[in-house]
């Protein structure tokens, strides 16, 4: 196969739209078929911005196009996306653009369309003023967003869709955590500040820390020593909320890829037991690499969260972290495939999949115990409405207020949107288990 970023770039556009695969499997196809760094990170780049802006592009293209593209040649439209791409939002020298863009026809087995890629690039260039009208009179095309979604963000956050919106198509930071039980925040930042590496506190955690660039992990001082992890600052007040203590027990229910596991142990190192429970074998195999990394552990148990008669041993936990399966609504920036491989019917499902597990894991709970549920998710039938009926349902479950300056309270927990405080969207809400 020839190495070409463009034309891999291509092809992951094509498996995600057509095939539903997500975007780090496919990619991580094509990246293997990529030896050189500089193509692999434009592979990545074109990738990952292509489906960002999707929405958009596509209705540029279908503008620019005199006729549609057959099915059989998904591959060249796809080609086609990550050529405007470049052309509308990445700074690079547009002829370089169209240039490679055309050849990379060949790379896909098409020269024959070359003269149809270069004639469509290159009347874009000419023509990318007048094309706006058409694009800002869509919701879809304008916010990049599928209509549905954009719909269901004007229901459950009316006054802030468009922030919402907006943010969803922003780089995600790069934040981290820093292992408490190794050093502190400021000596870490100093570690950093001694590899020229820009970075400062994250608002709101204890040991976060935001840079201001995106470095891989490899470059990062005591990463393999275990001395700090990447992980979204939203995500690293799951540990602070469960108020946990030395000698409980602890469950971590959908617990991969491990770093809320991790977090758990390093802020209470005293404690009785930690599970981390996952369905997902393969998932739960990072969530080991994870906690080897830290020279921590925890009992790893492959399991459905919502079936613990298969996999529990009868004793109740102290505390249970139920980071819920869901829509992923909140972490769009960082996964931008979402857009196009969520769909309004999944929402319903995704609901009644969380309410079963609820359920199943209430019973696992002592009483006088916390039960934390969150998501990554903004929408409310996952989230404070999803609570809602489950304290309808449950006499001896109470809401326990979350006292906080970050996130919007909501009708029950509190809600992070996306981009506030540098953070990912995030749901929490606290329950205590009364009698």
């Amino acid at each position: 196969m020839t190495q070409d970023a463009r034309a891999s770039a291509a092809r992951v556009i094509a498996r995600v739209t057509a095939s539903g695969q997500s975007l780090p499997d496919a990619l991580a196809v094509e990246l293997r078929c990529l030896a050189d760094p500089g193509m692999r990170a434009l592979a990545q780049e074109l990738s990952y911005g292509s489906l960002r802006w999707y929405y958009r592009l596509d209705a540029l293209l279908c503008q620019l196009l005199a006729r549609p593209l057959k099915a059989r040649d998904l591959d060249l439209r796809c080609l086609l996306l990550a050529g405007l791409y470049q052309l509308d939002k990445l700074a690079l020298p547009q002829r370089v653009a169209v240039h490679e863009t055309v050849q990379a026809t060949g790379a896909l087995g098409k020269r024959w369309a070359s003269g149809l890629v270069n004639a469509v690039l290159r009347n874009f260039q000419r023509r990318s003023s007048e094309l706006e009208p058409a694009i800002a009179a869509s919701e879809q095309s304008r916010f990049a967003h599928p209509g549905w979604l954009i719909e269901k963000l004007g229901a459950d956050w009316p006054d802030a869709r468009e922030a919402i919106l907006l943010a969803n198509n922003a780089r995600p930071p790069f934040s981290l955590r820093v292992n408490r039980l190794r050093l502190s925040r400021p000596d870490y930042l100093a570690l950093l500040s001694g590899q020229a590496l820009e970075a400062m506190p994250l608002a709101h955690t204890s040991h976060g820390i935001l840079l201001q660039r995106p470095v891989p992990v490899e470059g990062l001082p005591g990463f393999s020593a275990g001395l700090v992890s990447v992980q979204d600052g939203a995500a690293q007040l799951a540990a602070g909320l469960l108020q946990i203590g030395a000698g409980q027990r602890v469950l971590d229910a959908c617990a991969a890829p491990g770093g809320k596991t991790a977090q758990i142990l390093e802020t209470a190192p005293g404690l009785s037991t930690v599970t981390a429970l996952d369905i997902d074998p393969q998932r739960l195999d990072r969530t080991a690499a994870t906690l080897e990394r830290l020279s921590l552990h925890a009992d790893l148990v492959a399991g459905d969260a919502a079936e613990p008669a298969v996999w529990w041993d009868g004793r109740q936990y102290d505390r249970i972290l139920l980071d819920a399966p869901c829509s992923a609504t909140g972490v769009i920036r960082r996964h931008p495939d979402i857009k196009l491989l969520r769909k309004r019917e999944d929402i319903a499902k995704l609901a009644n999949r969380q309410a079963e597990i609820l359920r199943a894991q209430w019973p696992l709970l002592v009483p006088g115990g916390i039960l934390l549920y969150c998501t990554c998710s903004v929408l409310a039938d996952e989230n404070w409405h999803q609570i809602k009926g489950f304290l309808q349902q449950h006499a001896d479950a109470a809401e326990v207020p979350i006292d906080a300056v970050w996130g919007h309270r909501c009708e029950y927990g509190r809600q992070i949107l996306p981009g506030e405080n540098e953070m990912d969207g995030f749901y929490f809400a606290c329950l205590r288990k009364t009698g």
